[in-house]
């Protein structure tokens, strides 16, 4: 009985070393969920000898390697964090505002503090535009129309502005027990971290389940369309573990 698979199948990253190549004691098993694409290529060098005739006498395969590609439509921050950067995350939330409500700049004292969304703490000022799209240019203090200045969240206008409506940007922090936080460090070269990969895919009950024991990211896409939804890709290369495996499949057939 011939067996089929169908659609992307399901692909996990369990990360076994951190960037700086500490082992991960209890590793999670993430799933790069709502599969879009998996590619898996298995690759080797064809070495041929050739005596005084046409064909080759031998064909040996020499070096090989495995690559793989993942686009998945579900973003989670601890995939990207612990199968492409491998370093220290915080439970936190690090979010902007892009304002599209916008706000009236008032009379004395001519200052918007915007609410933070989920009580959190302003961090840097994104811009300020006003209502035709324009940005507005920020200053040390003092502003004329036009300006602005920010100290701590607290954006001050011009009085010549008074009553004009503007939209205010900016990035922020708050705390979270479900939000991932990290600030990614400049490493030495060849520091990366490393990952299993498990992929399953299946029609009718008949599977294909391949294991690749070590695998090392070498690219990460966040890619995003006006009117689609945001794919990030994930491609990655297998190598052998420290028991000397590389790979293991199996077979409904």
């Amino acid at each position: 009985m011939a067996m089929y698979n169908f659609g992307a199948g399901v692909l996990w990253g369990t990360p076994t070393f951190d960037a700086t190549g500490a082992a991960i004691a209890n590793p999670t098993p993430l799933m790069l969920a709502v599969t879009q694409e998996v590619s898996i290529d298995i690759q080797g060098d064809i070495k041929e000898l050739y005596g005084s005739n046409q064909f080759p006498v031998a064909v040996g395969r020499g070096k090989m390697k495995i690559t793989g590609k993942a686009k998945y439509g579900q973003f989670n921050g601890a995939v990207m964090n612990s199968l492409f950067f491998g370093q220290t995350v915080t439970s936190s939330l690090y979010s902007i505002v892009n304002d599209v409500t916008g706000a009236t700049i008032p009379a004395t004292p001519f200052t918007i503090t915007p609410t933070v969304p989920g009580s959190g703490t302003w961090a840097s000022d994104l811009g300020v535009r006003d209502a035709s799209g324009n940005p507005m240019t920020r200053v040390a203090s003092a502003p004329t129309a036009g300006q602005y200045s920010v100290t701590a969240g607290a954006y001050l206008f011009a009085a010549a502005d008074t009553g004009k409506v503007v939209f205010i940007n900016y990035s922020y922090t708050a705390t979270s027990t479900v939000a991932k936080t990290s600030v990614v460090q400049n490493l030495q070269m060849g520091q990366a971290p490393t990952f299993r990969a498990d992929f399953f895919n299946q029609l009718g009950g008949n599977g294909l389940a391949l294991t690749l024991f070590s695998c090392v990211s070498n690219k990460l896409a966040l890619q995003t369309k006006v009117d689609d939804f945001m794919i990030p890709e994930l491609d990655f290369s297998a190598f052998a573990d420290p028991s000397g495996n590389v790979l293991k499949w199996g077979s409904a057939q």
